[in-house]
């Protein structure tokens, strides 16, 4: 063997000896490839996106609850229920609904008004102590102007409530309250426009998100307009009627509605109601949905609702002196 050849030999041996111990503290300190997540192990979650890249609300979401609107005054500062004392809770509210006068009857009940989501005490969440905050003096003498409507002796379909009239309901709102039955809203998106169908009295609103300014005409269930802030979808309504009366309210009411999606199955709605002209302040309630399989079905009521307007007002007729 020449002497170059040698040299060579003893080069390669000594780049051999040198990369040795770095391969096998390579080797130890960060694998090629990442382990395999063990059997038990929780895939992270990942947010659904439409074709164009919004968060996905596609479907059909309930969001009926056992959860009071307020917090009871005897619950004082508790925001949240003991996994016992939620158990007990809704074991006694069942036990009332089967005993209670309720014209639908007590298995009419939508089946997640069983449950207490989240176990709070109630749905109101702003301010802290889960009420909603007085009324004005100023809406404190409306309401006892306006008095309620004339249901046991009414002369005219006016003195009939809302609902009855199949005009509005509290349950499809807006904003959205839990009720006795067909606590469903479907979600329907295109790159522009979201549309909010509730089953409930089958009211749809069709929300723009093209970022046009709001309108001046007053509607039943306001004027909305949508945007996206982050992953939540915001939709902002003002021109309701005065003849909604939400809770009170006046025709200054001015809604702000929160959907963020926080599992594949959860929606997290959240809204903010603002009137001066009713409330001392503005306050927020939430409500969590659950997606279900089921499909929106039709409720079979039409404005003027004939059977119950005409009975009613035909047995005012019926009774009253000659």
């Amino acid at each position: 063997m020449g002497a170059r050849a040698s040299r060579l030999l003893v080069v390669v041996a000594v780049v051999l000896f040198a990369t040795v111990p770095e391969a096998r503290q390579n080797a130890g300190s960060a694998p090629r490839t990442p382990p395999a997540p063990s059997a038990g192990a929780k895939k992270p979650w990942t947010l659904a996106r439409t074709s164009w890249g919004d968060p996905d609300f596609e479907g059909v979401w309930n969001y009926a609850t056992m959860t009071p609107f307020e917090r009871s005054r005897d619950m004082n500062s508790k925001d949240v229920l003991t996994p016992e004392e939620a158990a007990a809770f809704e074991q006694d509210t069942i036990a009332r609904r089967a005993t209670a006068n309720q014209t639908a009857g007590p298995d009419w009940w939508d089946p997640g008004t069983a449950v207490m989501k989240n176990r709070r005490t109630s749905l109101v969440v702003d301010p802290p102590d889960g009420r909603v905050p007085p009324l004005t003096p100023e809406a404190q003498k409306q309401m006892a102007a306006r008095g309620r409507p004339q249901r046991n002796n009414p002369e005219a379909p006016e003195d009939l409530a809302l609902n009855e009239r199949c005009l509005l309901w509290a349950t499809a709102g807006p904003p959205m309250m839990p009720g006795v039955y067909n606590n469903n809203v479907q979600f329907i998106q295109t790159p522009t426009y979201i549309v909010i169908y509730n089953e409930m009295i089958h009211d749809a609103r069709v929300v723009p998100m093209d970022g046009r300014p709001h309108g001046t005409m007053r509607r039943w269930m306001g004027d909305s307009r949508g945007h996206w802030e982050g992953t939540t979808l915001v939709v902002d309504t003002i021109n309701f009627i005065d003849k909604v009366n939400y809770r009170g309210s006046s025709q200054n009411l001015h809604l702000i509605e929160r959907f963020t999606r926080a599992s594949d199955d959860t929606l997290v709605y959240r809204f903010t109601v603002e009137d001066a002209t009713t409330w001392t302040k503005p306050w927020s309630a939430e409500i969590e949905m659950t997606k279900i399989p089921g499909l929106i079905y039709e409720y079979a009521c039409h404005e003027g609702n004939e059977r119950s307007v005409i009975g009613s007002l035909s047995g005012t007729l019926a009774t009253s002196p000659k």
